[in-house]
């Protein structure tokens, strides 16, 4: 799959267009500026965005980033799964380094983030949803720091709506019973075994050991996988005190074709090796605080 994909704007520098990046960096070779630049990416954090025609949003997202995060977010990775025209840069460019990737066919949600995040050399990787709203602060500050503690495998920040009321990213391990409770019964979960993908920083080195997400699921369940597969290495999912504004469209309920692809999703994570190894340890370890959760 990897000649779907064909690289738009490459690494450009911010502030600067492509021309003079060529020229700046042929005069860096012989001092410090590029070393700086390099030891700069090396430490800091890449997001991965992907735009499924979310030209509006990914604007005013490249925008709040660009005022709010200059200084926490090292480069910015944006996947334009459908063709679109690539975000408009502000007065002063952006203060991040910028790709823009276009596919030439639609990819799925891991495929794409995985694609994008290939080879990354910054110390953290992030993925971020293009409808996320940043409330006017930073939240990668607090996370990056917190990716940063031994044992910890991704950070996340709470997720709340536009009136400030705590939405469900979190959730526990989806069996078709518990999915049943709480769709026909509304029976509020009490545990945290997955989060969902929205706004998520690993350190690079963890995103790299597993293999990012699981591509054999499409649209759904790629961040079920993750969260699982990072509690079965011993690795801690932590909640940070910052908070986004994000509201799961539940698009498998409005669209048939959304409602298989989540269907298909569901079955293959239930037939996985990762989900009975993970419901065998909520079984036996649910008050020992081992590696999944206890409720």
């Amino acid at each position: 799959m990897r000649h779907s994909l064909i690289i738009a704007v490459v690494s450009v520098l911010p502030g600067r267009d492509a021309f003079d990046d060529w020229s700046l960096i042929a005069q860096s070779c012989n001092n410090d500026g590029l070393m700086a630049h390099e030891t700069w990416a090396s430490t800091g954090l890449v997001l991965s965005l992907v735009s499924h025609g979310h030209r509006e949003l990914v604007q005013a997202l490249l925008q709040d980033l660009a005022h709010l995060c200059a200084m926490s977010v090292t480069r910015v990775v944006l996947t334009l799964n459908v063709p679109e025209p690539p975000p408009i840069p502000p007065a002063g460019g952006w203060p991040f380094q910028l790709d823009v990737r276009m596919n030439q066919h639609p990819l799925g949600f891991g495929a794409n983030h995985n694609r994008a995040l290939e080879g990354a050399s910054e110390r953290f990787v992030g993925v971020l949803n293009p409808d996320v709203g940043l409330r006017g602060q930073d939240p990668f500050v607090e996370m990056v720091a917190l990716a940063g503690e031994l044992g910890v495998g991704c950070v996340y920040p709470q997720q709340v709506d536009g009136l400030g009321r705590l939405q469900a990213g979190e959730r526990q391990l989806p069996t078709p019973w518990s999915l049943l409770l709480r769709r026909a019964w509304g029976r509020v979960e009490t545990r945290v075994d997955w989060v969902n993908a929205a706004c998520l920083v690993l350190p690079q080195h963890t995103w790299q050991t597993l293999g990012g997400f699981d591509e054999s699921y499409f649209m759904y369940c790629e961040d079920v996988d993750l969260s699982l597969r990072l509690r079965l290495s011993g690795k801690t999912l932590v909640c940070a005190q910052a908070k986004v504004e994000h509201v799961g469209q539940r698009a498998s309920g409005r669209s048939l074709r959304h409602l298989s692809w989540h269907i298909r999703s569901l079955l293959r994570l239930w037939c996985s090796p990762t989900f009975w190894q993970a419901r065998q340890l909520l079984q036996s370890d649910v008050t020992s605080g081992g590696r999944i959760s206890p409720p």
